[in-house]
């Protein structure tokens, strides 16, 4: 069967226990650069690691942006993918306010330092598996943060076109986890 969650704000559906992978975005608070330094992203990926440990999912594809963050991941073994983001959410936002000095704007002074929800899409075939990849890998480019994707290290585009490990393990989608995936319901 498949977990649907319903958020009581604006009926919003997830649907979960689908052997889908999950295409993940989450923003800062009102799009604040939270993220907008090197030790501010490092530690965003030390923490989605040792969540990724503990909670047992699959990253086979993320990127860091200055204020939101894209993740392709599979469902965990012992949660889903809501509970897990609320996690690396809370563990982030504790310890980057304790490094308050490694903020682009400064201090901390907003009542929040993520936008409560996040988006969620369901990835059911290799083809929309390849778009959100694509998409991802060009945001910084698209951005203007570098001017090809093997600039910015916050993401998995070395793991993708190169088969190089970056600053996180990605996880390789194999061919019989593929054929498991479900088709979109």
């Amino acid at each position: 069967m498949v977990g649907v969650e319903e958020t009581k704000r604006n009926a919003l559906q997830r649907f979960y226990a689908s052997g889908h992978l999950h295409f993940a975005t989450f923003s800062c608070y009102r799009r604040r650069p939270y993220l907008g330094t090197v030790p501010a992203r490092n530690c965003f990926i030390k923490i989605l690691d040792e969540v990724r440990s503990r909670h047992g999912f699959a990253l086979l594809g993320y990127v860091l942006m200055p204020e939101h963050v894209h993740l392709l991941m599979g469902e965990p073994a012992y949660s889903n993918p809501s509970k897990v983001l609320q996690v690396v959410k809370q563990k982030v936002s504790r310890s980057l306010c304790q490094m308050e000095s490694t903020f682009a704007s400064g201090s901390i002074a907003a009542p929040a330092f993520w936008q409560r929800r996040f988006y969620d899409f369901n990835v059911w075939s290799e083809k929309k598996l390849t778009e959100k990849l694509h998409y991802m890998h060009r945001n910084p480019v698209d951005r203007k943060l570098v001017q090809h994707p093997q600039g910015w290290p916050w993401s998995s585009w070395s793991f993708h076109a190169k088969g190089e490990q970056g600053l996180i393990r990605i996880d390789e989608l194999t061919p019989k986890a593929r054929v498991a995936q479900k088709p979109h319901p």
